[in-house]
């Protein structure tokens, strides 16, 4: 049973361009399916999270870091009565605007964008994907999604303002967003603080005494473990000690935000939409602890000495490769040269590059501009 503020299927806004029901999926279930056999989908295996595969095939990409968001999600979803069809296809869409190459690649594209007066935000370019990038049907470009998912996209971890974009005004920019595109940026959250914590673990670049000094919710549940087990072994400890922390953030942000809809008296979505606020929230306790773990991995992984060469590389092919093709825009793909009849030549380069995999756009520098 869904609670009275979640969103309804029947109820959605549709499609962009109508379409028959199917006989047993519904509408947020196939969106969900689209999106699993959309060829963006596919290309996240092969998308920088944090660590190339320099290190290891045993580290998180952003496929599968999207599948963890979605199981975060699923599981939240239904303890809060919300559509858990909903939050899935969100959770599994997330990403999928984001270049190669994880943050360093988002930053390069960016500051290469903006030099032209333009810049990269990785939800409206996935936007840009589902709406017209992914040709699968003859009857329409992109996968035409519901209202409700494209909404979800652009606006589950940031809101926009109808002066600044308004291209997006149909999304209703000056209402909050459900409750089911509210979660996705705490279980984000949820999924990479603590997975980052263990690929970091497992790299060697974080230690468990530096883990422990700097991640103080997690000291505190590492103590309980190491009083349970004291014969185990320390990665074993470890493992214990990031299941009991991820269970912390998971049953914190469904109890606060039960509590949140209760105390504010929330019946209807409406009701959600029109809250001066999100009702999705950690308590005032686990957010100084999301906050200093966050920090922690910035400090000790994201701008480690160790990871910095391999961010300054991504850096640099991207701000060459973007350079190239807006010098010789005839090198780009035929069809990306079509569009630039219709779209600023900045705007197709990035498009280009935001699509590729981190293996292609290697093969792409070193085809044009030498070796990396």
């Amino acid at each position: 049973m869904l609670a009275e503020y979640a969103v309804q299927v029947e109820h959605s806004r549709g499609r962009r361009h109508p379409e028959p029901s199917h006989p047993y999926r519904d509408d947020f279930q196939r969106d969900r399916d689209r999106v699993i056999h959309s060829r963006a989908f596919r290309r996240l295996e092969a998308k920088t999270q944090v660590f190339t595969r320099r290190y290891s095939d045993h580290f998180r990409n952003r496929l599968t870091h999207t599948i963890e968001v979605s199981q975060i999600s699923r599981t939240i979803a239904a303890q809060l009565g919300l559509n858990v069809d909903l939050v899935e296809t969100l959770a599994l869409v997330h990403d999928i605007g984001h270049p190669p190459f994880g943050h360093a690649g988002e930053k390069a594209l960016d500051t290469a964008m903006r030099q032209h007066g333009l810049f990269f935000d990785h939800n409206l370019h996935a936007l840009r994907i589902v709406e017209d990038f992914e040709i699968r049907y003859a009857a329409f470009r992109g996968l035409n999604l519901t209202f409700e998912v494209r909404e979800g996209i652009i606006k589950h971890s940031h809101d926009y303002s109808a002066a600044e974009h308004p291209a997006l005004a149909e999304y209703l920019l000056d209402q909050r967003p459900p409750l089911e595109a509210q979660l996705i940026d705490l279980t984000d959250e949820i999924a990479y603080n603590t997975a980052d914590l263990d690929d970091g673990y497992e790299s060697h670049l974080l230690s468990l005494p530096q883990i422990l000094e700097g991640v103080p919710g997690f000291a505190r549940f590492f103590a309980e473990v190491q009083r349970t087990y004291p014969a185990a072994p320390e990665k074993l400890l470890f493992n214990e000690t990031l299941k009991s922390y991820l269970n912390r953030l998971v049953t914190d942000l469904i109890t606060t935000t039960q509590a949140g809809i209760a105390a504010s008296g929330m019946r209807t979505l409406e009701d959600v939409r029109r809250y001066p606020q999100r009702l999705a929230a950690f308590s005032a306790e686990v957010e100084v602890e999301r906050r200093t773990g966050k920090q922690f991995l910035y400090d000790n992984l994201y701008d480690s000495f160790a990871l910095a060469p391999e961010k300054d590389d991504a850096e640099r092919v991207v701000r060459e490769l973007f350079a190239f093709w807006m010098e010789k825009p005839q090198a780009l793909p035929h069809q990306y040269q079509e569009k630039s009849a219709e779209d600023s030549l900045p705007r197709v380069v990035c498009d280009y590059i935001a699509g590729m995999t981190d293996h292609f756009i290697l093969e792409q520098y070193e085809r044009h501009c030498g070796a990396a």
